[in-house]
């Protein structure tokens, strides 16, 4: 096989398999050493820049602050082959590495510093090219109790908790920080639009009361206030979801998800998950789906559960069920729902990730 492709122009060789997904490019670069030059090379990736990405569900590792093995690897599911993926990250220079979040083609790891002291970095890499880029050195509390939000539009990086946020200027390389001053810990920001959403709750330490809260990035530069995002017309949205999160929908959708209270008491059981979207240019709420009753009974016995994804996927996992699992919905809304099987790994089941839309164009 690499004699075949090592008597072809390297044109002929990027005229053919232009021609073929992303999916199909990456299979193919592992066949032979010829290939998987031709196909990582700058004149390559320039010729697929309008290739639709790679999407897939990326997992975090179970445990955030122990260190990793030598060789760490990124697992991720294919949601369309239905197959379980691996990255290698050991091209990265750190002795430990930890993917948070992904945008535009690009992978966010924390990662530790080569010193002796505890600061942390984020390093921001694209694992199909191997390039990668590390931003300014932070204190590990941030690392503990920062939520990473990024997103595509010219790599924007922000760290998020109650009190401040930090913003990465891409023209200075330095963090920017900014008083955030929110009511409590924000619950699962989401970026969206040039702006910044998330749960907080006002209620008392008996019974918890949720809000949504947004501040525009122009905002929040300026250390103005958060706005609490609400109607009237909304009535108790936020009492039926036991602890509720949120996740980024497509363009102006955000996702809430939480398990359906079965009643309106204190410690009121669930009697499934709901899958709730806001449309944010009408602030109107619909349902987006709900979890099957057979599936939900694998999670009713858990005390909580995690959720990750976006867009159209959501993946749920619980202690001691061993798999995901996956909510997705066509163009038409029509859902679905199915297990993942396989999940790599033997951490306590509560598995966590992102979204991650593999692009060989994408450059830290």
């Amino acid at each position: 096989m690499d004699n075949i492709f090592s008597q072809l122009p390297q044109d002929i060789i990027h005229q053919i398999f232009s021609r073929i997904s992303l999916r199909q490019v990456l299979i193919c670069r592992s066949v032979s050493k010829t290939l998987h030059a031709a196909l990582s090379s700058p004149s390559f990736t320039h010729l697929l820049a309008a290739t639709s990405p790679f999407p897939l569900l990326a997992l975090r590792p179970p445990h955030r602050h122990h260190h990793l093995s030598p060789s760490p690897l990124l697992h991720l599911f294919d949601p369309s082959d239905h197959k379980w993926l691996q990255f290698p990250l050991s091209f990265l220079p750190f002795p430990s590495a930890h993917p948070i979040a992904a945008a535009g083609g690009l992978l966010y790891l924390w990662a530790d510093s080569s010193s002796s002291d505890s600061n942390k970095s984020l390093v921001v890499c694209n694992p199909l090219t191997l390039d990668h880029k590390t931003l300014p050195q932070l204190g590990s509390a941030w690392s503990r109790h920062g939520s990473v939000l990024v997103d595509s539009v010219n790599n924007r990086v922000i760290v998020l908790n109650e009190l401040a946020a930090l913003y990465y200027s891409n023209s200075n390389n330095s963090w920017l920080k900014f008083s955030s001053n929110l009511p409590s810990k924000p619950r699962s920001p989401i970026l969206i639009n040039k702006s910044i959403i998330a749960l907080c709750d006002v209620g008392s330490p008996w019974r918890s009361q949720w809000k949504l809260f947004i501040c525009s990035l122009k905002s929040l530069q300026t250390s103005q206030p958060w706005n609490t995002l609400e109607k009237h017309e909304w009535g108790d949205v936020f009492d039926i979801l036991k602890r509720p999160r949120l996740l980024k929908g497509f363009e102006n959708m955000i996702l809430m998800i939480g398990g359906l209270k079965s009643s309106f008491s204190l410690n009121a059981s669930c009697s499934t998950i709901l899958i709730l979207k806001l449309d944010l240019s009408t602030l109107e709420w619909g349902e987006a789906g709900r979890m099957p009753l057979e599936m939900f009974r694998c999670f009713q016995e858990s005390s909580k559960f995690k959720v990750f994804g976006g867009g159209n996927r959501v993946c749920f996992s619980a202690k001691r069920i061993g798999r995901l699992a996956l909510w997705e919905s066509n163009e038409n809304g029509k859902e679905e729902w199915r297990w993942i099987d396989g999940v790599p790994g033997n951490g306590d089941g509560l598995y966590r990730g992102f979204l991650f839309d593999a692009r060989l164009d994408a450059s830290p």
